[in-house]
């Protein structure tokens, strides 16, 4: 597996993307909110009702997650959502509960098994990994928004340009 050569395919997937800046750059954004969030086997369905409910660039935001959450990312995303979730909220979730849920999600046994894992584990668990991950999300996510928008109209401002001299 070669690092460099699945950064470069998605930047160029994420480089490639076309419409408008604002749009893009809000997709990003929601992308990089649900990717850095605790909810793993449901990323793609929150993804999805997001942009539909802003009307923005599911793709951005599906394509985004996908970078930003990955098999080499979700022990951090879950660990520092429990410790942020354990100092926010009155419940006290152990290490072994949440090594438990990484292991579960890591494993290919499937959607079904990911969901019915996340919902045999109590309010308490729930509550402490998406208020933890929520607050760990929402700086990088709105950092993230106006980077892209940046990226984005920039790419546009080349694209007309180029148009353009055509």
């Amino acid at each position: 597996m070669k690092l460099d050569r699945i950064r470069k395919y998605y930047y160029l997937r994420f480089i490639r993307l076309k419409g408008d800046p604002r749009s893009l750059a809000l997709g990003t954004a929601i992308g990089v909110f649900v990717g850095l969030t605790p909810t793993m086997p449901l990323h793609t369905i929150i993804i999805l009702l997001l942009a539909f409910l802003t009307r923005t660039s599911a793709i951005a935001g599906i394509l985004v997650s996908m970078i930003v959450c990955n098999p080499l990312t979700y022990i951090p995303i879950y660990y520092l959502s429990t410790i942020i979730g354990n100092t926010i909220t009155p419940y006290e979730l152990n290490w072994e509960k949440v090594q438990a849920v990484v292991d579960g999600l890591s494993s290919s046994q499937g959607f079904v098994h990911s969901f019915d894992l996340l919902a045999g584990l109590g309010q308490e668990t729930v509550v402490v990994l998406l208020v933890g991950g929520v607050i760990f999300a929402f700086p990088f996510a709105v950092v993230s928004y106006y980077l892209a928008l940046r990226i984005f109209v920039k790419i546009r401002a080349k694209r007309q340009a180029k148009h353009i001299l055509n």
